[in-house]
């Protein structure tokens, strides 16, 4: 399965300590939604939910997070830390730079965990929430507590990339990997070589790896992080709650390690709705669901 769906150009904007890459569609006084990819995939999975947002009259923007397609580092001796409230400030720092005052957030897998942040630490900028999986903000303390085995066995990669051994295989093999983790996360999901090669020639970023690994070092407490952002994961381990309007959703055939909606219904303290979406879609669910995903875009923003 495929699309032909793609983004006609690529930007580039100065935004805090990135030069990110980003697709914008849409009338540019459209009230403002900003879409946020996950591991290992890219913007693409977006490429069907964007233009049916612009057409219904928002300004979309969709940027390639640190480490992924044209988004680049302006300084080599910026740390490539991949540690969760530093993806949320690099949100913050791209609204400015687009003089986008407040937003529509909504995402998936790691998109969906930043917009959670964002609404978080600065409910002001955003307008309304869509997530993926619901309430994904965590910690490194909450994450010392083990889990039952089975579900320690789900994050399997999240030990690999531990290791020193991890970290090479992933940066030598990141396409094959991807691939496996597209195979895993959405079993049902029958993806052509086409839709894959759009989406993996993103991982082809030099940075890459180094965020990856980090990312998930983090959250195991073996990055530190940065110090500036001390404070901004001080409030985090709290799990505060989410006082936007909200809409959750989840497939009903994600493969990839999830919470049930009852376990983060109440973390959503503001006008608030779940859905399921049927139908074998997994992970990836703007890409496999891109309607029900925009429906749930527009039905927020009237809450």
């Amino acid at each position: 399965m495929t699309s032909d769906t793609s983004f006609a150009a690529i930007r580039q904007i100065d935004a805090g300590v990135l030069n990110v890459g980003y697709a914008e569609l849409g009338a540019i006084n459209g009230p403002a939604v900003v879409l946020l990819h996950g591991w290992p995939y890219d913007i693409h999975s977006f490429a069907e939910v964007a233009p049916r947002l612009a057409s219904a009259g928002y300004r979309v923007i969709v940027p390639y997070l640190r480490g992924y397609g044209s988004t680049r580092f302006q300084s080599p001796e910026t740390p490539r830390n991949g540690q969760q409230s530093v993806l949320a400030v690099d949100v913050i720092a791209l609204m400015d730079a687009l003089n986008i005052r407040t937003a529509i957030l909504a995402g998936f897998d790691w998109g969906a965990r930043t917009a959670c942040v964002v609404a978080t630490l600065w409910p002001d900028r955003c307008k309304a929430l869509v997530s993926v999986s619901g309430y994904l903000i965590g910690s490194q303390t909450g994450n010392k507590a083990p889990l039952p085995p089975k579900a320690e066995l789900a994050w399997w990669y999240q030990f690999y990339f531990a290791t020193e051994r991890g970290a090479q295989g992933y940066s030598e093999n990141r396409r094959d990997f991807a691939k496996l983790i597209w195979q895993s996360a959405s079993p049902k999901w029958s993806f052509d070589d086409t839709t894959f090669e759009r989406s993996a020639s993103a991982l082809q970023n030099p940075d890459h790896a180094a965020i990856v690994i980090d990312n998930y070092r983090w959250r195991l407490g073996l990055s530190k992080g940065e110090p500036q952002f001390d404070a901004l994961e001080k409030h985090l381990v709290e799990a505060p709650v989410i006082s936007v309007p909200t809409i959750t959703l989840e497939g009903d055939a994600n493969g990839a390690p999830h919470p049930e909606p009852a376990a983060y219904s109440k973390k959503f303290v503001g006008t608030y709705r779940h859905r399921d979406v049927t139908g074998g879609i997994g992970h990836n669910l703007p890409q496999e669901a891109p309607v029900a995903f925009a429906d749930a875009v527009i039905e927020v923003a009237s809450y």
